[in-house]
């Protein structure tokens, strides 16, 4: 039957863990890469080895006016152009890589703008190795003796170690060495040029203080996150040159302890630096392939290398890998290359790539917000929740910002002047994220046997070998003195001499004799077994109340460590607020001076406001004088004007009666020519003064036409004749006149209420509306417009003229009178008696036939009046 383990990954303490409320800042560092040229224009200075700064270039400060002043931004620590790549890895990376050995992970990236030097800083070159391949030296350097053999721990797919037995990790190991496609560890060093001599011998590093108890195992895996999308760069694909197939993304997924991980991700066992860079160039590789086919840049995308080491301590004999699954961790190193961080101006690309680089400035833009959110919730202490989940980076390694390892930032940047404004940005955040605190992680004590057991046991081996092999027998005064004191309880030999053929004693004694030995060996190697058992258990016991005191020893040290820390930082509260109060005293003297000062101001604009109040009183006092005389001068100009208007309307009223008066005589004589031979005889009445007379009632119909010979009906041509075409609204409530002249409008559209679509088809509109007039006649008005597009896609009407057709009774006319004087004293009518239009028309045609009026009607026949 094959036993199993599952191991933990990321490594994760027991649910009953002890709370550490340690933190460490987010280590942050800065590098900067030599100049291109030695002409080009720099804008950053080296002031120390913690600080840098950046100063405008003098092109953006005649463009912005100056704007820009010099910036200095902290660092842990600031690489100069002159720091090597050795350097480099044993300040950032080295630290890192231990941890990973003692069972914690880490996470190492690069960030800055395109062509800083990130990849030079991760990779390296040939004879210039950068931080990936150092780490993998310093790994296989510290744990290559104590490497468990090939297949022993295997990925369950799940984010977890699976521990194989012998017979399990043997047959896996037969079938890859079956397997002629899968390569073989390297014996020696191959020599490739573009990895070859990454690391000189005397760069080679190892960590201190390895459990030499314990068997490990490493794997790689490495993976690339492009527009948001994740690809394994590992993965065997069967290439096809005919019609290649796309790589598929991969999906992250949760953990059994809400750990992320790349679901499917392909996870390469490696047993040497070689082999593990190998695979990774093998990544590298695909990762080009891949951008000549998409016709895309590698530095838009981001690339993550994993290294994971699983360990295990070894059983009691010191041969195998213990087979109990809580035993197994897992810890990992993630080592990422950001893509390169600008604006999508400076790209200059178009289309796809201009979504591309959006989808990029996104990613990274998303990890700006969650160092932004986390270092709010810590200074300000609230409980914002961090948007991991908006990009695939962040929430990848959101559990490093929970607490789950040590989070460390290589900016690199490019001191040339073209890069300021984006290098900037860069430096802003670099501020920002080491603000941030990290959870210090707990260290978690493997519970196992005796330290030092695979030593004492491989000692024991080799002299028990090298003593055999030298005596090639049994060993007399050498051996311990416990072996010694063993034989010696064996009971003796009989003599073994044979006296004869014939002898039946000798054989049977010695047969006995070694029965009896064989039982007392039995019986010894019970004791033995029982003693040792019970040795076993009360080591097992002593090694586990060690654990559990040192547990409880480290567990008191943190809470002490706490306790300081609250200690230390009451007192960093005790003087801020000492500060703080001493600050508000001194601004609260500034406040009572200003106070006095304001007081002053306050009293001497009250007594100016005062003086203006009686100013503006003696003011309104003389308007109102002036108001009450002004108002009896416009009252009597009012009264003035309003005499004068009535005298003019009198004397035009006058005037348009003496008007009307010889149009009247006109259309007597007219008259009178027409019908002369039926006047002849009839001698001239003075008609009746119209006012004795009592005007017929008017009804608002209109009356009915008099009797006379049928004319043919004219229509009155409108000014609206023309080629446009109208709207005729006419409402259902006018009256039909059937008057000679109506309105004629062709081609007209007649509505009887407006609509959008009669609207649309015109561009003139008429509306005719009908009222009373003042002498109960129907007054017809008819309304004309425009009609025009708004630009909501509507009609509007703007009205542009008014045309009024009125119509009047002849005999209601006639009764008008003009305005005339009281009649004589004897009793002889006045000129002002004459005002009607029959008696003007009488006197006009009398005059015509040249008969001699009355004595009273000779001031009548004068000659025909002109016109005033």
């Amino acid at each position: 039957m094959i036993r199993q383990a599952k191991g933990k990954t990321p490594r994760r303490p027991p649910p009953k863990k002890t709370s550490n409320n340690q933190k460490d800042p987010v280590g942050v560092y800065c590098r900067a890469r030599p100049l291109g040229a030695d002409d080009e224009e720099c804008c950053i200075e080296v002031i120390s080895n913690t600080t840098i700064q950046l100063h405008a270039p003098d092109g953006l400060k005649a463009n912005r006016n100056g704007e820009f002043k010099e910036t200095q931004y902290s660092f842990k620590k600031v690489f100069g152009i002159k720091t090597t790549q050795r350097e480099l890895f044993e300040d950032v990376a080295k630290p890192l890589v231990e941890d990973l050995i003692h069972c914690k992970n880490g996470l190492l990236f690069t960030y800055g703008v395109t062509g800083s030097g990130k990849t030079h800083t991760m990779t390296g070159s040939p004879g210039l190795g950068g931080l990936l391949p150092r780490s993998l030296d310093m790994i296989f350097n510290s744990i290559g003796p104590y490497q468990a053999k090939r297949y022993v721990f295997k990925p369950d797919d799940k984010n977890g170690m699976e521990v194989q037995n012998q017979v399990d990790a043997l047959l896996d190991r037969q079938k890859r060495d079956s397997q002629s496609t899968v390569p073989k560890t390297p014996t020696t060093r191959r020599i490739d040029p573009e990895f070859a001599d990454m690391i000189s011998p005397e760069d080679a590093c190892r960590a201190d203080g390895v459990d030499e108890d314990s068997s490990y195992s490493v794997f790689v895996s490495y993976i690339e996150i492009y527009n948001n999308y994740i690809y394994d760069l590992l993965e065997e694909t069967p290439f096809d040159p005919i019609k290649p197939k796309p790589p598929q993304s991969k999906i992250l997924r949760e953990d059994q302890n809400h750990n992320m991980y790349v679901a499917g991700c392909t996870e390469v066992e490696v047993k040497s630096t070689e082999e593990a860079f190998e695979v990774f160039w093998r990544g590298q590789k695909k990762r080009r392939i891949a951008n000549t086919q998409l016709n895309r840049e590698s530095s838009r995308s981001h690339s993550v290398f994993i290294v994971k080491l699983a360990q295990a301590p070894l059983d009691a004999d010191g041969d195998n890998v213990l087979q109990d699954k809580n035993q197994v961790n897992v810890s990992q190193l993630c080592l990422v290359d950001l893509a390169g961080s600008e604006r999508t101006s400076r790209t200059r690309a178009e289309g796809s790539r201009l979504r591309e680089a959006g989808n990029i400035n996104q990613s990274l833009m998303t990890l700006r917000t969650c160092i932004e959110v986390l270092r709010e919730n810590q200074m300000c202490g609230t409980n914002k929740m961090v948007p991991y989940r908006d990009s695939k980076v962040t929430h990848l390694f959101k559990n490093y910002f929970d607490g789950e390892g040590k989070v460390r930032m290589v900016v690199c940047v490019n001191p040339k002047a073209d890069d300021y404004e984006e290098t900037l940005l860069v430096m802003r955040f670099a501020e920002m994220t080491q603000e941030v605190e990290v959870a210090r992680p707990v260290d978690r004590p493997i519970c196992g046997f005796t330290a030092g057991r695979r030593q004492r046991n491989q000692a024991f081996k080799d002299e028990l070998t090298r003593r055999l092999e030298e005596r090639g027998g049994p060993v007399d005064g050498e051996f311990p003195t416990i072996l010694n004191q063993l034989l010696q309880s064996f009971p003796p030999l009989p003599p073994c001499e044979l006296s004869g053929p014939n002898d039946d004693v000798t054989l049977p004694r010695l047969i006995e004799a070694l029965e009896k030995r064989h039982r007392v060996r039995q019986m010894m190697i019970e004791e033995y077994n029982k003693t040792a058992n019970m040795l076993k258990s009360v080591l097992q016991e002593q090694d586990g109340n060690i654990v559990s005191k040192e547990n409880f020893i480290h567990e008191q040290r943190g809470k002490l460590g706490e306790k300081d820390k609250m200690i230390q930082n009451q007192k960093n509260e005790i003087d801020r607020l000492e500060k703080k109060s001493k600050m508000l005293e001194y601004k609260i003297d500034i406040l009572q001076k200003t106070t006095n000062i304001y007081e002053e101001d306050k009293r001497s604009l009250q007594h100016e406001l005062e003086s203006r109040e009686q100013r503006l009183q003696r003011e309104m006092s003389e308007k109102r004088r002036m108001e009450s005389r002004m108002q009896g001068i416009v009252t009597d100009a009012k009264l003035k004007w309003e005499k004068e208007c009535e005298r003019r309307v009198n004397a035009k009223q006058l005037e348009m009666q003496n008007k009307l008066w010889v149009k009247d005589e006109k259309l007597k004589q007219l008259k009178a020519i027409v019908t002369e031979g039926k006047t002849e005889n009839r001698q001239p009445q003075r008609p009746s003064r119209e006012k004795d007379k009592v005007p017929p009632k008017r009804s608002a119909s209109p009356s009915p036409a008099p009797t006379a010979p049928p004319v043919r009906p004219l229509h009155r041509r409108s000014h609206s004749a023309g080629g446009e075409r109208w709207v005729d609204h006419k409402p259902t409530s006018n009256v039909d006149l059937d008057t000679v002249l109506q309105l004629n409008l062709p081609n007209a559209i007649k509505v009887n209420a407006p609509n959008e679509k009669a609207l649309s088809k015109c561009d003139k509109y008429v509306l005719t509306h009908q009222e009373l007039a003042s002498d109960g006649e129907i007054q017809t008005k008819l309304i004309k417009g425009e009609v025009f597009r708004t630009r909501g896609g509507g009609q509007a009407v703007q009205f542009t003229d008014i045309e009024t057709l009125k119509q009047e009774n002849p005999v209601v006319a006639s009764s008008r009178k003009r305005r005339s004087s009281e009649s004589g004293q004897d009793g002889e009518p006045m000129e002002g008696d004459w005002t009607d239009v029959e008696t003007r028309c009488s006197v006009a045609l009398e005059m015509r036939a040249g008969s001699n009026l009355g004595p009273g009607y000779q001031h009548h026949g004068y000659t025909k009046r002109r016109k005033p």
